[in-house]
């Protein structure tokens, strides 16, 4: 069964060519395309996809639609994951996007587009519930957040810096690992580390971990 996906977008190059990317991928298929928030909106109701991919401006407004459309389908359409593309590493719009969960929710740049790859992966991860954050858009709060003179990351080392980042990324504890050439367990205990220098609670729930990592980060963006 391939991931049906309606795709929203008001420039139409773009939506001709991740339509034509689309149709190359067998596991994907390509259920509407929409060009404003209010299209959006009818494709979902009447396609009711598994993802929606979305571009974060569109008319009317040409400011948020994405991140409400997002909001809104996650009320009335909760089992549908999204990816949001932005064409710059906005972490409001990322802090935003998560802000009721990461459960099934990715946001990537949109020059990310082209690598059918990244994009593939970030929709398999949303359909099954995952959570995608593009790296820019880590690193952009991570430098943010280093810049304050009072924050507890400066506290960190390199090799957690480089942990929180990945974790804030929503990857897992094996994924962590095989990026970094570490064990599982190594990671745990880096993880732990992080969590008590940032004074986080431990917790089990990984979007609660990717939250608390983007929480954390975006406080300098407040």
């Amino acid at each position: 069964m391939p991931i049906r996906v309606v795709f929203a977008d008001d420039n139409y190059l773009l939506r001709e060519g991740v339509k034509q990317l689309i149709e190359t991928q067998p596991e994907l298929e390509l259920a509407a395309t929409a060009t404003d928030f209010n299209s959006l909106m009818a494709a979902v109701e009447a396609e009711r996809p598994a993802v929606v991919v979305t571009d974060i401006r569109m008319p009317p407004s040409g400011t948020d639609e994405g991140i409400r459309a997002a909001a809104l389908i996650r009320e009335s359409h909760p089992e549908i994951g999204v990816v949001v593309l932005s064409q710059y590493a906005e972490p409001e719009y990322a802090l935003s996007l998560l802000a009721k969960g990461a459960a099934g929710r990715a946001y990537l740049l949109k020059e990310r587009v082209s690598d059918i790859e990244q994009l593939v992966n970030a929709i398999r991860e949303v359909a099954r519930g995952g959570s995608v954050i593009d790296s820019k858009v880590v690193e952009a709060l991570v430098a943010a957040r280093t810049r304050k003179t009072d924050s507890p990351l400066r506290d960190l080392t390199p090799r957690e810096q480089e942990v929180l980042a990945a974790m804030a990324e929503g990857k897992n504890n094996a994924a962590i690992a095989a990026r970094l050439f570490l064990t599982e367990r190594a990671v745990e205990k880096h993880i732990n580390s992080i969590f008590s220098k940032l004074g986080l609670q431990e917790e089990k729930d990984a979007h609660r971990r990717v939250r608390a990592a983007l929480l954390f980060l975006a406080e300098a963006h407040h």
